[in-house]
């Protein structure tokens, strides 16, 4: 088989996967409701549910898409700037600072967008930190930047744990639901939608560039790779993907751990296909697992970070256990 027909065979599938996945979360719940319903509801008819879909399930289900591909795409492009097969998109200290902002706007009262706007300020301000410190007197290297992400990473760890020290008790509930993942709040899908676009728009014309660094710097660099311009740039999109992810659904895991290898197994590590499967796939986890969040005790709703470290873990075990090296 030609590798394009490959490759357009391998999104069409994933493309498909996505659709589904979306339909069952518009379908299941505590009320469920038809798949001819949600069609007829998607045409814009009035039928029974039809509020429910419309109101509640839709926006949720394409929220979760837009962080789990966020995430994905994150987590693709940290393992190729780190080289480290371990990286995903919380380990440079990002997540942690989302988390700062988001427990401040929970104590001061704050709700909704308030939540989102000091959560996506806490990561770009840790975006900022951890990079300034990093490059230091120029000397910027993988080494560098991954040491730097993870103290900083520890130092949130660390304010975060104070933040749930000091919270009252009616508010502790609220903000440990918030670190384990929530996607109960789902008005900003529409921009979530847009920044992911945005990023695979900005990250493909690279995908040639990505596939020789991923193969080393030096080779990268002997091969004409501008690599000092290219590694600003996938720090840029991998940081802003994952502030925007934590800022709309919390401290979601795994997903961009797991989803870069294993659509890595199926499409190899050609950046021109693997980018745009990730994002198909993690998408399409994160909506799946969210499903069975707010389906498995319903009417009471799980944390979907639970769910994700839940398929996290033991599909992670059985890579590891395919591949030992």
């Amino acid at each position: 088989m030609p590798s394009r027909r490959r490759a357009l065979l391998i999104l069409t599938a994933l493309l498909t996967l996505a659709f589904l996945s979306i339909g069952l979360a518009l379908s299941v719940g505590s009320l469920p409701i038809g798949f001819g319903d949600v069609l007829a509801v998607l045409l814009r008819q009035e039928t029974p549910g039809a509020e429910i879909v419309r109101l509640l399930r839709l926006p949720r289900a394409l929220l979760g898409f837009a962080c789990g591909g966020l995430l994905a795409f994150a987590g693709t492009l940290m393992q190729v700037l780190l080289r480290n097969p371990l990286a995903d998109p919380y380990v440079l200290g990002v997540s942690g600072g989302a988390s700062i902002g988001a427990l401040a706007a929970i104590l001061l009262g704050f709700s909704g967008l308030g939540i989102d706007t000091l959560a996506f300020g806490g990561a770009l301000a840790t975006l900022l930190l951890v990079f300034g410190l990093a490059h230091g007197d120029g000397s910027w290297t993988q080494t560098r930047l991954l040491l730097t992400g993870v103290i900083v990473a520890a130092g949130c760890g660390a304010i975060v744990a104070l933040l749930l020290a000091i919270a009252p008790e009616q508010q502790l509930r609220g903000m440990l639901f918030w670190l384990m993942g929530d996607l109960s709040n789902p008005g900003e899908s529409g921009f979530t939608l847009g920044v992911l676009a945005l990023c695979l728009v900005f990250a493909l014309p690279f995908a040639r560039e990505l596939n020789l660094l991923s193969r080393g710097t030096d080779t990268a660099r002997a091969l004409g790779v501008a690599v000092s311009r290219l590694h600003r740039l996938i720090y840029f999109l991998a940081a802003v993907a994952t502030a925007v992810a934590v800022s709309q659904a919390g401290a979601i895991g795994f997903v961009g751990l797991i989803v870069p290898h294993l659509v890595r197994l199926v499409t190899g590590n050609d950046q021109r296909l693997l980018l745009p499967a990730s994002v198909l796939a993690g998408g399409s986890l994160l909506v799946i697992a969210d499903t069975l969040a707010r389906s498995i005790a319903a009417p009471q709703q799980l944390p979907v970070g639970v769910l994700t470290a839940l398929i996290g873990v033991p599909v992670f075990l059985l890579l590891l256990g395919r591949h030992p090296r």
